[in-house]
């Protein structure tokens, strides 16, 4: 044959890097092995001194349990909220609902008499009840959800201390040890597994298994293109037959049910629980996502992406006071590292989607 076939000029090319940029998680996962190598600056000192390694306690079987443990507290919130963010809306509610179901959960134990199973149901069923409310008023008022759930954290943050008050005269419940030690049931979410030198928190198994849930039902079922149909163009997804509002609910009950999971964690593992756990943990959740290249505008988003974002999150946290830096500076350095992160990540994904503008 004469001359080669030439390629349709309508068939837009990518390379493999084009391609693997392109994927939402790309970015956080950078952004994720550069945060990493900063708080692990020292290795080139390791060829000569294994022990350069540890000097700062970040490469340590104990400090990396416990970035390991913080980015999984995030992480656990961030898969949820997510998956609610693809879906076109936020939740400012869920710091203030650890706070709340925790609450419940230990009111349950020490005032009310009830089995830790049994209380963890009832933490789990408020939530969803809170959850369920929220998606309702935002479905049916089509009131903004930032609006509708930052009235909702300030309606559970004081609705929580002054129920806890009335009933105890404290903002804290402890002595849930003599309730919960020896219970299996507590250990689901309190214990410690133990790898060598390693500690692992069960928080770090939730992470990874909620992470994994969340990443499953987005991408192998039809809810999840629901999800991204009713983030993307609700008004086109309900003419295809999408139950937008549905969706909307059960996402919300979702993310709820996320925070009810912390809650259980938290007050199992350190046998008490105070009004004000959780407290800005929706922040860190939602930076977490748009560090995973989730969009505020709702359509886009990975929970892997997420995933990371949470571990850069974590690594962040305990690597900021290990690296000398003055506790004055902390928040100044963690914000810069955040939005630093976040603007990696934005700039991959253009990279890789071809956006330039």
């Amino acid at each position: 044959m004469g001359e080669a076939k030439k390629q349709d000029e309508r068939v837009r090319t990518r390379n493999p890097l084009q391609t693997a940029l392109s994927r939402p998680s790309a970015g956080a996962i950078i952004a994720t092995i550069i945060a990493f190598l900063v708080f692990t600056w020292p290795l080139w000192e390791c060829i000569g001194d294994p022990q350069a390694c540890t000097a700062n306690g970040f490469l340590t079987p104990r400090g990396i349990s416990n970035w390991l443990e913080v980015a999984a507290q995030v992480g656990i919130l961030a898969a949820a909220v997510t998956l609610l963010m693809i879906g076109g809306e936020f939740d400012l509610s869920v710091g203030s609902m650890i706070g709340a179901a925790g609450m419940v959960l230990a009111l349950s134990i020490a005032e009310f008499g009830l089995d830790p199973w049994m209380a963890a149901l009832v933490a789990f069923g408020f939530a969803l009840l809170i959850g369920a409310l929220n998606g309702w008023l935002v479905t049916r008022t089509g009131l903004p959800s930032f609006i509708v759930t930052l009235g909702m954290l300030f309606l559970l943050r004081g609705a929580t201390i002054g129920i806890t008050r009335l009933l105890t005269d404290r903002t804290q419940v402890g002595g849930l040890r003599e309730y919960t030690d020896g219970d299996m049931f507590v250990q689901f979410f309190a214990g410690d597994v133990i790898v060598g030198e390693f500690s692992i928190s069960a928080a770090v198994f939730w992470w990874i298994a909620v992470t994994v849930v969340a990443w499953w039902v987005l991408t192998r079922t039809t809810f999840g293109n629901w999800i991204f149909g009713t983030g993307g163009n609700a008004t086109a997804a309900r003419n295809v037959g999408v139950p937008v509002r549905g969706v909307k609910i059960s996402l919300f009950m979702a993310t709820a049910a996320s925070a009810a999971l912390l809650a259980c964690i938290q007050v199992f593992t350190v046998a008490s629980a105070d009004v004000l756990r959780g407290e800005q943990k929706e922040l860190e959740a939602i930076a977490a996502s748009v560090i995973g290249g989730t969009l505020l505008t709702g359509g886009y988003g990975s929970p892997i992406g997420a995933f990371f974002g949470a571990l850069m999150l974590g690594m962040t946290k305990v690597g900021i006071p290990l690296a000398s830096i003055p506790a004055e500076w902390y928040f100044a350095v963690l914000g810069i590292v955040l939005l630093v992160g976040v603007l990696l990540s934005n700039w991959v994904r253009r990279r890789g989607t071809g956006v330039r503008s």
